[in-house]
């Protein structure tokens, strides 16, 4: 078995990328941004939000170096980008935006199963420089096959952990009701707040560090 899949890079890269994307973190969230939606349609948004944020990691794990260099964007600019953009969503939801059915982009239409919800939500800027930390790694190894085979697969497998803590959110959307999703939607704003401003926090300090 440790001839196909490095178990150790496995484990590690499973562990960081699950903490970091937090599947039952996730919960709170989604209820909030799907609170007008129907059982049908937050299922549909559960697919599609994994979809997005499974596609965004894949890439920047391929090519997300190379766009970076590229374009002369440092990781520490993504970090900072990123908590800015998850600090707009928790005024949102402290705010009761999305509860008056309002969106990110104030278009009819619009989805936030896609934007805020599969990125940066999910597929944030944590989650992406994890990843491409891990792809790193896997390059500096003599054999390189069974370090990639166990990154794909740690992120095959936190993604199915997200999407089946979304998809079965509609349990816990008819447990707590209108008014417990209300509750947890201010509850999870505090804390998506605090997770922006510790991710500008550690990009502040990474400048600093280079400086």
């Amino acid at each position: 078995m440790s001839a196909v899949i490095d178990l150790t890079l496995f484990t590690q890269a499973f562990v960081t990328l699950f903490v970091i994307m937090d599947p039952p973190g996730t919960i709170p969230v989604f209820l909030a941004l799907t609170s007008t939606m129907s059982g049908k349609q937050r299922r549909r948004a559960a697919l599609q939000a994994v979809g997005v944020a499974f596609g965004v990691i894949v890439s920047f794990a391929l090519f997300g170096q190379q766009l970076l260099s590229y374009m002369g964007i440092s990781l520490p600019a993504l970090q900072g980008a990123g908590g800015l953009l998850l600090l707009i969503v928790a005024m949102q939801l402290l705010t009761g935006h999305f509860e008056n059915g309002e969106a990110t982009a104030a278009t009819a239409g619009a989805n936030v199963a896609l934007v805020p919800l599969g990125t940066p939500l999910l597929a944030g800027p944590g989650a992406i420089v994890a990843t491409m930390v891990f792809v790193q790694q896997a390059h500096t190894v003599d054999d390189w096959v069974p370090a990639a085979v166990a990154i794909a697969v740690a992120i095959v497998l936190v993604h199915v952990c997200l999407y089946l803590a979304m998809r079965f959110a509609d349990v816990l959307h008819r447990v707590l009701r209108d008014s417990g999703v209300t509750l947890i939607t201010r509850i999870a704003g505090i804390l998506l707040a605090a997770i922006a401003v510790q991710q500008i926090a550690d990009a502040v300090l990474a400048f600093a560090e280079t400086a």
